[in-house]
């Protein structure tokens, strides 16, 4: 039964797992904030006032857009979000439930750069929709809005803040403070605090009707137990198959993450483009509810969900954005910051918005801090110094080339290992169908 009970353990540990990491992250922006973007509370914006940098410790985190962050509580009633008109500049607003299914989107590919009204609905609303407002009705009463911005650097801020001040999210109607995230017991033991949060958030935020018997299943681990937690004293044969469930679990994710499985891989760049296609349910204003952007096995999906949670937490939907991150170099051999690379462009990636390539640390994906305060670089990237041809060799390497193109084009690594992440915002139908090739991560000698 020990086995049994850890395999158990070890599937419910990668099916609850985005559930919990990301209501982890929820309650950081209401408490404490991340980085750039100070704390606000529920049902309000908080503005990012510059670009990311090293000191925003968040899974993968953009440097090319200024981010606005809103976590929302529709328990005690709907909220109308009024969006300015960005006079064609390109932004997104990306809704994530709290399963962190990508639902709705809002922003130039999806609706448009006009001003806009809409209504916000929690689960079994059924009012009425004033004229000029879109509904978007949200599956869980708990949900994010990762609003991004795009900033051609600081110089742009100004028009960037300008718009962040137009956004606004108003309650309909008289509405108590909202309740926030439901508070666990806080009795149970810090080795089981993954399956409290787990058993807790499952009550408050049910899943998509299809995954209900999935979730049952998991009824002998004590996840479906409602009033007293049956974790505050658990049998020992229980505490012991939930802790080695979640090792499990929680190795498996990471070595999923690091052989990309089932992704196209060129030239060492792995192509995850539909690994947040695990949404089956909810389709709102601005998804594309169409075959190549869903996944039919549903145990791939909670599986492929789980791994974007860990890896890219609040990633957009390829036809949003499309991320493609390296870990090798043309070569095979994991790169380092012991060594030096180039990557040339021969043609730049197809894309209706702008690209970019970002550097993060391993194993946690964080921006690298380095002296020229520079980590991403792109089509926006000023002083960039293009080959006759119109190519563009980037330099990677830890230490500064003293070369005056290379210096130029250099985006800096850490000393150790590191993942460069190429992210193509709105791409173009050739990055899809392999028509475009990355290139390769060229090693220096």
């Amino acid at each position: 039964m020990g086995t049994e009970l850890k395999d158990l353990a070890a599937k419910a540990y990668v099916y609850g797992f985005p559930l919990v990491f990301n209501l982890d992250q929820v309650r950081r922006y209401v408490t404490t904030g991340v980085g750039a973007n100070a704390a606000a509370p529920f049902n309000t914006f908080s503005h990012a006032a510059a670009l990311a940098g090293p000191k925003d410790t968040f899974v993968s985190i953009n440097n090319d857009t200024v981010y606005s962050m809103a976590q929302l509580d529709l328990t005690n009633g709907p909220l109308l979000l009024e969006v300015p008109d960005t006079d064609g500049a390109y932004y997104v607003l990306q809704f994530v439930d709290a399963w962190t299914n990508n639902f709705a989107y809002v922003g130039k590919r999806a609706t448009g750069t006009v001003a806009g009204r809409y209504l916000l609905t929690p689960p079994g609303w059924s009012g009425e929709t004033p004229s000029g407002v879109t509904r978007i009705a949200f599956p869980t009463a708990v949900a994010s809005i990762v609003g991004r911005w795009a900033c051609a650097g600081e110089t742009d801020l100004p028009r960037v803040r300008a718009l962040q001040q137009q956004l606004t999210l108003t309650p309909v109607g008289e509405q108590e403070p909202p309740p926030g995230l439901p508070s666990t017991d806080p009795n149970v033991p810090e080795p089981l605090a993954f399956w409290e949060e787990l058993r807790v958030f499952l009550q408050a935020y049910p899943p998509a009707a299809q995954d209900l018997p999935l979730q049952a299943s998991f009824d002998p681990l004590g996840l479906l137990a409602w009033g007293p937690s049956p974790f505050a004293e658990t049998d020992p044969d229980l505490t012991a198959a939930l802790t080695a469930g979640a090792q499990t679990g929680h190795d498996g994710l990471v070595a999923a993450l690091k052989s990309g499985a089932g992704d196209a891989v060129v030239n060492g760049w792995h192509q995850p483009f539909h690994i947040f296609d695990y949404n089956d349910d909810y389709f709102e204003v601005g998804t594309i509810n169409s075959p190549e952007w869903r996944i039919n096995d549903r145990a791939k999906a909670i599986g492929l969900r789980a791994a974007a949670a860990m890896g890219g937490l609040w990633g957009n939907h390829g036809y949003e954005a499309a991320y493609s991150p390296v870990y090798l170099d043309g070569d095979g051999d994991e790169l380092t910051g012991e060594r030096s690379y180039t990557l040339t462009f021969a043609q730049a990636p197809p894309v209706d918005a702008f690209w970019s390539i970002t550097m993060y640390d391993l194993p946690e994906f964080y921006l690298v801090d380095n002296p020229i305060d520079r980590y991403s670089i792109g089509d926006r990237t000023p002083g960039l110094v293009y080959a006759e041809d119109g190519s563009l060799t980037i330099t990677l390497s830890a230490a500064e080339p003293t070369e005056p193109t290379a210096r130029a084009n250099w985006l800096p690594t850490p000393a150790a290992g590191f993942r460069p992440l190429l992210r193509m915002y709105s791409p173009r139908q050739e990055v899809f169908d392999g028509t475009y090739e990355i290139p390769p991560i060229v090693r220096v000698g």
